[in-house]
């Protein structure tokens, strides 16, 4: 099973060091090392109380449909696509770069993102385990959505496959992921602590960021194992847990939190 932490190594982590971290990485941390202390005999420390999980929706909730490598080179042209993806492993952050344009070339890029979005729609899918992963939080947490997408994809989403997300917040929202903000705007509509919740994507860049800059859990969705390549060893800021499909969220947040509503 890959949904373990994402570091490929631990060790126990001091108490001083876990003052030192934000609430949910030093959570993290206390959970690893209960974990790491399963057959040593140490008391192992008490799970983390979580209360609520984000999602991401396209290649998240949803089987991938937009070819986002076309749509960059569409946008940016192919000489600065290659030379930003080289600058970025990571990802592109194509709605950063157009936010600098003159309005006409705003406009025209927009045009462009938006007919590939139209076209994924066409092909919406819900990925395996998603409809079957909302029935387990039902009973248990509160569940939201970030989406760099539009809210008529949201919209449709919730009416194709009929499971909602409440709050569920599109690019109309600003500023959008990764910046913490829409975030952080659903843990204050829900009256929790950042450090209680968990953001779930399959982007490192704006998924992963997003969730650590507001101080929430993150797990990375990896279906292909992309972001085993050396590349992403020296990235800034790494998920807290790692899994290749939606069925394995279900024994992580039952094995490393407290799910008690």
């Amino acid at each position: 099973m890959r949904s373990l932490l994402f570091s490929r190594s631990f060790s126990p982590a001091s108490p001083a060091s876990l003052l030192q971290r934000p609430p949910a990485a030093a959570a993290a941390a206390a959970v690893a090392s209960s974990s790491s202390m399963a057959d040593g005999g140490a008391a192992p420390r008490a799970r983390a109380r979580l209360r609520g999980v984000v999602f991401d929706m396209d290649g998240t909730l949803t089987v991938p449909a937009i070819d986002f490598a076309a749509m960059y080179r569409a946008v940016l042209g192919d000489d600065k696509y290659r030379r930003i993806r080289a600058e970025s492993p990571a990802g592109i952050d194509i709605l950063h770069h157009i936010e600098g344009w003159s309005p006409e070339r705003q406009r025209t890029a927009y045009e462009v993102i938006a007919d590939y979005e139209r076209q994924g729609l066409d092909r919406l899918q819900i990925m395996p385990g998603a409809a079957e992963l909302c029935s387990f939080l039902d009973s248990k947490k509160l569940r939201g959505l970030i989406t760099r997408n539009v809210k008529s994809a949201v919209d449709l989403f919730h009416q194709r496959f009929g499971v909602i997300f409440s709050p569920a917040l599109s690019r109309e929202f600003r500023p959008y992921k990764p910046d913490p903000a829409p975030l952080l705007h659903i843990c204050s509509s829900w009256e929790v602590q950042p450090s209680e919740v968990m953001m779930v994507g399959d982007s490192l860049k704006d998924d992963v960021t997003c969730g650590k800059r507001a101080g929430a859990f993150t797990c990375l969705l990896d279906q292909t194992g992309r972001y085993d390549a050396p590349e992403f060893d020296s990235v800034d800021l790494k998920p807290d847990f790692k899994v290749s499909c939606l069925t394995e969220l279900f024994p992580l947040l039952e094995a490393n939190f407290d799910l008690a509503p």
